[in-house]
């Protein structure tokens, strides 16, 4: 029998991949797995097949098309405005979970440790591993999941390489303040540590809050990959079109490795992506998320679930369940699915030990229909 080395300490099966298929399996709704049910913008999806009718079938330059690669530039001047060099600081992705493993591959070698905050988004960690370094988890405080920095100043030793961070957060929908930022700076400060800013929810923020990014930081700006997702923003995700940008001499060590992986990303998809950005009538999904939050939220109140803190960002709302069963979150997850109809995540999924506070994940990216439908689901909880 052929024997495969273990290259990473994960499941053989994501979390969200045995959920979908759980709620395909009994009929459930889904609102475990981070994905819209309703359609793009209409327009983004002509510029797809205008590009595929035109000559836009064939290999993009490695770095992305350059009227992409100049359209995130534009955006970022405009929504943050700040300068970024599109040839020497941005390229094009097959998705955010890609880039942040290139990322990890080009500046990491066995040995070295990675700070990472959980819940963290699952890839991590085998990503880490996977390039022969050592995670080293640091547990958010809950109920806020804000960070605890004595725990991270404590965790770095001389082979702290690299520290990564999710805001706004997957799962929780925590957001990180400027304090954090500079705190962050203050650390690292007289260190050679790099920073993994994954910011795949930036533009899905709620309740007049902002996102700081670690672009807008440019002491951290100088030594940080920011990773970045059109899937969020355009309601897309199967599209997996992300994006890194980067200081040049990080940029040129990102593509070494992007060169060899895919070298090169969906050609109609970054033409449609380019123009739909450049057009300024995509419809800011911002705001159209934080109505689905607050209509979840509003019918969620009437169920016995228990929520601490509405999502102050990305597309997910954690939730207690300690009113209405002792069971660990997974047996939990999996019986709401068979006998209530409705698939959610376990947050224990997203620690490296398991932790169970007794929370799941509910993603509310979804017709207000499937939310309501959902939710009558749920109610029966209340017999």
């Amino acid at each position: 029998m052929m024997n495969f080395p273990q290259k990473h300490t994960a499941a053989d099966t994501t979390i969200f991949s045995v959920m979908s298929a759980l709620a395909a399996q009994h009929s459930a709704i889904n609102l475990s797995q981070g994905f819209p049910d309703f359609p793009i913008d209409a327009e983004l999806a002509a510029y797809l097949g205008e590009a595929a009718r035109g000559p836009f079938n064939q290999y993009a330059p490695m770095q992305g098309l350059p009227m992409l690669r100049q359209a995130v530039v534009t955006d970022f001047s405009n929504r943050y405005g700040i300068a970024i060099d599109a040839e020497q600081e941005v390229t094009i992705t097959p998705g955010a979970t890609y880039g942040i493993f290139a990322a990890f591959t080009s500046i990491l070698v066995p040995g070295d440790e990675v700070i990472l905050f959980e819940p963290a988004y699952d890839s991590y960690i085998p990503n880490i591993q996977m390039n022969g370094a050592i995670p080293v988890p640091i547990a958010l405080v809950a109920p806020s999941f804000a960070v605890d920095w004595d725990k991270v100043r404590d965790a770095i030793t001389p082979k702290t390489k690299a520290i990564i961070l999710n805001t706004p957060h997957n799962p929780t929908g925590a957001i990180w303040s400027a304090t954090d930022w500079d705190t962050l700076a203050d650390i690292t400060r007289d260190t050679d540590i790099i920073i993994l800013s994954d910011e795949v929810y930036e533009q899905i923020i709620f309740d007049g809050q902002k996102h700081f990014s670690v672009l807008e930081h440019e002491e951290l700006r100088q030594r940080s990959f920011a990773l970045f997702f059109f899937g969020k923003v355009f309601n897309n995700t199967g599209w997996k079109m992300g994006y890194c940008i980067a200081p040049p001499a990080f940029t040129k060590a990102f593509r070494k490795i992007h060169q060899f992986l895919c070298f090169t990303v969906n050609t109609p998809a970054q033409y449609a992506l380019a123009h739909h950005i450049s057009s300024g009538r995509a419809t800011p999904v911002g705001p159209l998320m934080e109505q689905k939050r607050n209509y979840f939220l509003s019918l969620l109140a009437d169920t016995p679930f228990t929520i601490f803190n509405p999502a102050r960002g990305s597309y997910f709302q954690l939730v207690g369940y300690d009113k209405i069963s002792d069971l660990p979150d997974m047996e939990f997850a999996r019986w709401l699915t068979k006998e209530y109809g409705v698939a959610t995540i376990p947050v224990s999924a997203f620690y490296h030990n398991k932790k169970d506070d007794k929370l799941i994940r509910f993603c509310f990216a979804k017709k207000e229909e499937t939310l309501k439908n959902a939710v009558d689901q749920l109610m029966r909880l209340n017999r």
